[in-house]
């Protein structure tokens, strides 16, 4: 059977339909009605996959009255199959509404290789780069920048906008790094001491530049490398960009192998999936902002506790208008809910291995946190990035989170 159109396009979908318009009761093989249903919990405007049969696209379906039109982009899932990604509508636990999807215009999120480094763009705009170059020992996310330009991330080192703490320079953009890998700092840039040398994480290709018009994909490979040059790991990652127009969602997932022996993630405070906020948003000195958990905890209070995702929000820029970050730690992770090195001085930092540090209990076990992965195998760690406007409550944090964590059920109608 021959593919349809929209499945043989490079990029495909996007999150709002322009110029289509299908009459109630009418005809269409590239129309998919689905039934979305939110059976667990509340659930915010996000984006919603679901698979089915490649067969199932070929089919001619009645439209249903009154339903909504969605765009999808579609990708594909193992024999047979295919992925549809569409942007979901906030739905009360319990409710269940029809929706008709519809192959969109690409172009809405363009991801490109740009000599070494990555760039993921929004509607034409920079929305981040992948930058390979610039870190002396990691690649990273940076600038981190949307809602006309606004930089979502602290912009020192790598720009002195000269209002901003000059202290961790290696707390740059959005990154993902350990403290303690078989004896080696990933963390900082400098050894401290003799006996924490530091290590490498090296960029060694791209695997995916996937651009759509409801979602960019980056697929990245990464080499951990020791201070004596052995490979101790590597690791393949995927970063999903989806715009939701008040709000963009960034997907981070790392799956780390260990490849030169056991891999040991000791027990230390430094790491791990982290960004550094900005100036005026961090929550102590001359900050404006608001660090808080998903349990209610605020501000230095959250440090070291487990919560299944925090945020934390202010204001940008003087007199600006207040924006957030939150962070969601997937159920799916190792030592679900995570604890976090969240500070008020505006590190944020998802961290399930620092617990002599963060657990008064076990403050005399400094491997109390520690986890091995045997050699040849491998530990994902997913997370869920959501920059948004307004505060918690005005931005549906807690109903993002659902909408990730639990999402709403997806059947084709009837």
């Amino acid at each position: 059977m021959p593919k349809p159109e929209f499945l043989r396009r490079s990029a495909v979908a996007g999150a709002a339909v322009a110029g289509v318009a299908l009459a109630a009761g009418a005809a269409d093989a590239q129309s998919i009605p689905v039934r979305v249903t939110a059976e667990k919990a509340d659930s915010a405007l996000a984006p919603l996959s679901f698979v089915l049969p490649q067969s199932e696209l070929m089919k001619r379906r009645v439209v249903p009255r009154g339903a909504a039109l969605l765009s999808f982009q579609s990708e594909a899932a193992g024999a047979g199959r295919v992925k549809l990604t569409f942007i979901a509508p906030a739905l009360k636990k319990g409710e269940s509404k029809l929706f008709v999807l519809v192959p969109g215009k690409p172009g809405a999120v363009e991801v490109k290789e740009v000599g070494k480094n990555a760039e993921i763009k929004i509607a034409g705009q920079l929305f981040t780069r992948y930058d390979t170059t610039t870190g002396p020992n990691k690649p990273y996310l940076y600038p981190i920048q949307a809602f006309g330009g606004k930089h979502l991330t602290r912009r020192w080192p790598l720009e002195d906008v000269g209002h901003e703490e000059k202290d961790h320079p290696h707390h740059r953009g959005l990154w993902f790094t350990h403290g303690e890998m078989n004896g080696v700092d990933f963390w900082t840039e400098a050894a401290s001491k003799p006996e924490h040398p530091v290590g490498k994480t090296v960029n060694t290709g791209y695997s995916i530049l996937e651009s759509g018009a409801v979602y960019g994909k980056l697929g990245t490979r990464t080499d951990w490398v020791a201070p004596d040059g052995k490979t101790i790991a590597q690791d393949t990652r995927e970063i999903v960009v989806t715009p939701l127009g008040e709000s963009i969602v960034l997907d981070f997932s790392i799956t780390v192998t260990a490849t030169g022996g056991p891999l040991h993630w000791g027990d230390t405070k430094e790491g791990t999936f982290a960004l550094r906020v900005p100036e005026l948003m961090k929550a102590e000195k001359e900050g404006k902002g608001t660090l808080e958990s998903a349990e209610g905890l605020k501000n230095a209070a959250v440090w070291g506790k487990p919560s299944p995702w925090h945020d934390y929000w202010g204001p940008i820029e003087t007199g600006g208008e207040t924006f957030g970050i939150a962070i969601f730690d997937s159920p799916t992770n190792p030592r679900y809910p995570t604890t976090w090195h969240s500070r008020t001085y505006g590190l944020y930092a998802a961290n399930p291995f620092g617990l002599h540090d963060f657990d008064t209990t076990k403050k005399t076990d400094r491997h109390a946190g520690d986890l091995m992965t045997p050699e040849g195998k491998s530990v994902t760690f997913s997370y869920r990035v959501l920059f948004h406007k307004g505060d918690t409550r005005a931005a549906k944090t807690a109903e993002s989170f659902n909408a990730w964590a639990t999402p709403p059920k997806v059947e084709l109608a009837k």
